[in-house]
């Protein structure tokens, strides 16, 4: 395909992306009140001081600082409502873009992907916001005694999208090892090796990634990930048994100094002679 008909290609999967993502925004302006509820439930729903609901000044209570903040706040909820709404039509129009120029093999392994990576990040996410809850309750409890808690908005989405964004990626890892293995990048030998090194450097990410100091929240981020990459080492292992039976390494048993076996006929029959 031309560059210019790679261009116009692009044009139209972006309109077709834009059109989706507006739609899901006019959703999210329309249900504005049912959105916002649930992003601010892990905040009021924590009790901290014996007060919960976001009733009591200066315990748990959001507040916006300036005239156009409450305009800005329904943009930024319609952005992620958007987002979330129309993720299946921007990711298959991602892939679509993608997919010409892909073998019939990757095309497959990129399908592997798309189908596993969208559960996996929205576990990561459903299971960012149930312990959000805890993260608050930890988080504001800190707070000494005759200092008051005033919350911006800004600040509190910033914290719960980066919470999100931390569970939904630390959760792709498992995928990312099992493509690389269907690649032939990462055998279970070379992961069995590694594997206590892998898992330190799970919970190791999980604590760098966790946006809030909360040990339990850590520990459920890297228990989640850690019993993703058990489950994501049983498929290594099993996909290398299935590709040695299939294909077995002619070289697999020898010693160091024993040769090769070498079919002549086979070599004669490709090369047309033998020197």
């Amino acid at each position: 395909m031309p560059l210019l008909d790679h261009l116009r290609e692009l044009r139209t999967r972006v309109v077709k992306m834009a059109l989706a993502l507006a739609a899901g925004m006019t959703a999210g302006f329309v249900f504005f009140g049912q959105a916002w509820h649930v992003i601010q439930r892990p905040l009021c729903a924590a009790t901290i001081r014996g007060y919960t609901g976001c009733r009591e000044l200066g315990v748990n209570q959001l507040v916006l600082n300036g005239p156009l903040d409450a305009f800005y706040l329904r943009v930024k909820v319609a952005v992620i409502v958007g987002v979330i709404i129309s993720s299946p039509v921007w990711l298959y129009q991602l892939w679509a873009f993608v997919a010409p120029g892909l073998y019939a093999r990757e095309k497959r392994w990129g399908f592997i992907f798309l189908g596993t990576a969208i559960p996996l990040f929205g576990i990561g996410i459903t299971l960012c916001y149930l312990s959000l809850g805890r993260s608050m309750h930890y988080l504001l409890g800190l707070t000494p005694g005759g200092v008051k808690n005033l919350i911006q908005v800004d600040q509190y989405m910033s914290f719960v999208m980066a919470m999100m964004l931390a569970f939904g990626l630390a959760f792709e890892l498992p995928l990312l090892i099992i493509m690389l293995n269907l690649a032939g990048i990462l055998t279970h030998e070379r992961f069995r090796k590694w594997r206590r090194m892998i898992l330190f450097a799970v919970f190791l990410i999980a604590g760098i990634a966790n946006p809030s100091p909360d040990p339990i929240t850590m520990l459920i981020l890297g228990g989640g990930c850690a019993i993703l990459v058990e489950v994501a080492e049983f498929i290594v292992w099993y996909n290398d048994r299935r590709r040695a039976r299939l294909h077995p390494d002619p070289y697999a048993g020898l010693a160091d100094d024993e040769l090769a076996p070498i079919d002549l006929e086979d070599t004669d029959t490709r090369d047309g002679s033998l020197n």
